[in-house]
């Protein structure tokens, strides 16, 4: 997956997500779980919007990514605002020798990139290999009605002066998964010109049984699964799935 130039438009292109209702979340069951400090590894964090939000309200924040162009947006970004904050070069799939951490989140549906099975188990054993005992790992994915119903055969764009955008999605090779096609056309100030960069993304989820499967048979007790921001339990609808686990 080619980020050299996404990197830079990841922040535009996310410039809806709300942010602080992951903040929140984190916070909420933080505190319902009484986790024994604020140490927190934040995978998969991107330009690292979420994990600079985080640090802001307290928490003691590390970042994982794939993507050395995403951490280094990320860390001019906290290097700004005066954050203490490390960040980290590594495949979620492969996490090794980052420490003990009191929390251990992935957010954002960064885990339905992991394409096989394979993958998410390994990532599942390596955060639990990471967290202190009565650790909690939170994560989303996105639920399958939102994979094959909202994501499938659907175009998405945006039109304005410096970025445009088109966003098509598809069937991908695996069961309930899509691939993105996006090209984007972004406003050269010097030239007047646009310039064109295209990326492919992948996107794999899985049932909300398997998940639990995997997770336990990581060692976790899963504690809750919930939807769409609330302490709900998830419905034929739901698009973004929470899992709150805890290291056993």
């Amino acid at each position: 997956m080619a980020y050299e130039k996404f990197a830079y438009l990841y922040d535009e292109l996310m410039r809806d997500v709300p942010y602080d209702k992951w903040v929140e979340l984190v916070q909420r069951k933080a505190e319902k779980y009484v986790v024994q400090g604020s140490k927190m590894l934040d995978l998969a964090c991107g330009t690292g919007k979420l994990s600079i939000k985080l640090a802001e309200v307290g928490f003691e924040m590390t970042g994982v990514d794939l993507s050395d162009d995403m951490l280094m947006v990320a860390q001019s970004k906290a290097a700004e605002k005066g954050l203490p904050m490390q960040f980290y070069q590594q495949n979620m799939a492969e996490l090794d020798g980052l420490g003990q951490y009191n929390l251990i989140g992935i957010f954002c549906d960064s885990l339905n990139y992991l394409q096989t099975e394979a993958e998410v188990k390994e990532t599942f054993l390596h955060v639990y290999e990471h967290l202190d005992d009565n650790g909690l790992f939170i994560f989303d994915v996105h639920s399958i009605y939102k994979m094959m119903q909202i994501f499938m055969n659907q175009t998405f764009a945006i039109n304005e002066e410096e970025i445009s955008y088109i966003w098509y999605s598809y069937q991908g090779e695996h069961p309930n998964s899509v691939e993105h096609d996006l090209s984007f056309f972004v406003l050269d100030q010097n030239t007047g010109k646009y310039d064109r960069y295209d990326e492919l993304h992948f996107q794999r989820t899985f049932p909300i049984d398997q998940y639990e499967k995997w997770l336990q048979q990581s060692g976790f007790e899963v504690l809750e699964v919930t939807a769409d921001f609330e302490d709900v339990s998830p419905q034929t609808h739901s698009e973004r799935i929470f899992f709150i686990c805890r290291k056993a």
